[in-house]
């Protein structure tokens, strides 16, 4: 056995140290994840000190442990404190007499468990670091319990980048592995979380119609296709990769009733695919209309709907939804009405549940709850309010202080919809971003305000049930890119796979040496094309095959007709050649070459004057009576 090892290390002495198989290095899950984790400390750092005296609905998303801190600042009995002072470190002391220091009493250590908690405080040891102050921790305890409650994943986040505008579409499918977003950019990306690195690069984009905003993305149920919405008057179907697959006829605009126009005239606003049937998809239009197509027959519509209004004329469909089961649509009407139809033999266009002027601004995005008894509504006007669509006279609640500048913000549930979400714009002169809001479905209240960008507007959002990861959209005029929300311990798949998956690196076998070919022209198969330019320029100074049209003549001519010969004919050329012929006329002044045959026609007169000769009459002059007077 010794022999043979020293025989191997003989010949791996031979070898290079960097030969046979390398072990690569791992790195672990939990740096990776680290490295994505978001920062909430800075941004509550920076928050504090302006947000003492503020309600904690204004903050964004801060941490129990933070809030309980600033609640035991706010109640205790010091002096003002200065708010431009950030304080730095564990928390302070709550409020109470300072010991002295011969006391015997003073505590050294961590402090004991709050009283009251129903055991012996003599048994009770405490492991661990300190707990937060007792008194005003109590609702940090109980925001942190609602927190572990609602089990947001929030603690980790990554985006994807690609779009120079704002991204105003979101699509995730059913399964949780493709993503699309849509943007103002005219363009369309597709990711693909299981066959994507760390990179989080697209593997395709598209530009369904040149010139127009991608307005809204829908999966099909069986995710196999689908829908792209653009400002274009016709929608796009595509398949899982990204084949076109068709797009529905455009409607003739001169028609006046939308009953009797084939599709859409002008742009559309937003297109859902049904929820259970993978055949039907709605659409609506700035024309004022809703429309259900068939996507087996791009050319011919199954269903126009015209909503009600107070008087006739086209006012535009600002947005469409389907409720879970695909039995009642719902479409936000630019007059601030929301019109609901259920499907049943022989429906109309007239809606079953109409509600006027439920907002003061359109509407931006409608959504069912899965009992289809609450619709949410999300408007221009800065609000989110909520319907209860048995008694719809009035909401059931209305949040405000929500800006919304961009006619793409929708409204999502949670799974198990305990939460919806909605997110904000950025206006121009506040500091606050933008921001991802979360309610309470059953209290109605404002749960968290989670801090997205600090500088670009949240549009669309979605929270995935499979993934359970949050997916946001958000960009300006320079920018765009989805956030996606996750939580190691509580989100599966999507993020996780992706951003475990290294990049790979280029090894000796990725390269290529450029093929030299030392002697070119030995071969037909190497030698170059002919160069169709030199032909090109052959062609053009051949004036018959160039077709080149002869140059316009600026010399003198002979009998009527003028040629480069200076004479139409070659014996005139060559009488001129030879002096024969003569031409001076050219140089001549015209008066003088009439004048010149003045004297001739006085004596011999040949043309006017023999033939008025004979008819002429005879001048008859009065003579003159001077003759007379001389007599």
């Amino acid at each position: 056995m010794e022999d043979e090892a020293e025989i191997y290390d003989g010949i791996r002495a031979q070898f290079p140290l960097a030969f046979g198989k390398q072990q690569k290095s791992q790195t672990s899950l939990e740096a990776i994840h680290n490295a994505t984790r978001r920062s909430t400390a800075g941004a509550a750092a920076s928050t504090a000190s302006n947000s003492i005296n503020k309600t904690n609905e204004a903050l964004p998303s801060l941490s129990s442990y933070s809030k309980a801190w600033l609640d035991s600042l706010r109640n205790s009995k010091s002096p003002n404190p200065n708010p431009n002072d950030s304080v730095i470190g564990p928390p302070r002391p709550p409020p109470g007499p300072v010991p002295d220091e011969d006391d015997e009493d003073v505590m050294v250590g961590p402090p004991p468990p709050p009283p009251g908690s129903g055991e012996d405080d003599d048994n009770d040891v405490m492991i661990g670091p300190p707990r937060p102050p007792v008194g005003p921790s109590s609702d940090s305890e109980e925001d942190e319990e609602e927190e572990n409650r609602y089990r947001i994943p929030l603690s980790n986040e990554i985006v994807l980048k690609g779009h120079t505008k704002i991204v105003s579409a979101l699509a995730i499918d059913h399964s949780g592995s493709r993503v699309l977003s849509g943007s103002f950019d005219y363009t369309v990306r597709m990711f693909d979380f299981q066959g994507m690195n760390s990179r989080l690069q697209s593997f395709r984009q598209l530009e369904p119609f040149e010139g127009h905003q991608v307005r809204n993305l829908s999966w099909s149920p069986t995710s196999d296709r689908f829908l792209c919405v653009t400002g274009s008057a016709q929608a796009k179907i595509y398949d899982r990769d990204g084949l076109t697959l068709g797009e529905f006829v455009k409607g003739d605009m001169y028609i006046r009733d939308l009953k009797n126009t084939k599709g859409h005239i002008s742009g559309l606003t937003c297109g859902e695919w049904h929820p259970k049937t993978k055949e039907t998809i709605l659409t609506s239009s700035e024309d004022g209309s809703l429309r259900i197509w068939d996507v087996n027959d791009f050319k011919s519509q199954k269903q126009v709907i015209k909503p009600k209004l107070a008087r006739p004329g086209r006012i535009p469909v600002t947005t469409c939804a389907w409720d879970r089961e695909g039995k009642c649509i719902a479409g936000g009407i630019g007059d601030g009405s929301i019109q609901i139809w259920t499907l049943k033999p022989g429906w109309g266009s007239r809606p079953d549940i109409y509600i006027e002027k439920s907002h003061s601004d359109d509407i931006t995005g409608l959504k069912f709850s899965s009992d289809g008894r609450t619709l949410l509504s999300r408007s221009f006007d800065g609000s989110l309010k909520v319907w209860d669509l048995r008694q719809i006279k009035a909401p059931l609640k209305v949040f405000d202080d929500l800006p919304n500048n961009y006619a793409q913000t929708n409204i999502a549930f949670s799974p198990d919809e305990q939460l919806f979400l909605t997110g904000t714009s950025v206006e121009k002169e506040s500091t606050v971003g933008g921001l991802l809001c979360f309610y309470d479905c059953s209290k109605l209240e404002l749960v968290q305000r989670v801090g997205i960008s600090p500088s670009c507007s949240v549009v669309q959002c979605a929270w995935h049930p499979r993934l359970n990861q949050i997916f946001a959209t958000s960009g300006d005029k320079s920018q765009g890119g989805t956030h996606v929300l996750y939580d190691p311990t509580l989100s599966e798949r999507g993020a996780l796979v992706c951003v475990a998956r290294a990049p790979r690196k280029k090894s000796v076998d990725d390269f290529e040496a450029p093929l030299v070919i030392h002697n070119p022209h030995a071969l037909p198969l190497f030698r170059d094309q002919p160069s169709r330019k030199r032909q090109r320029e052959k062609i053009l100074k051949d004036p018959v095959k160039s077709h080149k049209p002869e140059l316009p003549i600026t010399g003198p001519g002979h009998g009527g007709r003028v040629g480069s010969t200076k004479g139409s004919l070659l014996t005139q050329y060559l009488l001129k050649q030879g002096g024969m012929i003569k031409e001076t006329w050219m140089e001549e002044d015209p008066r003088e070459a009439i004048l010149k045959y003045a004297d001739v026609a006085e004596k011999d007169p040949k043309f006017i004057a023999p033939a008025y000769a004979e008819t002429q009459p005879e001048p008859v002059f009065a003579k003159s009576d001077s003759e007379d007077e001389e007599k």
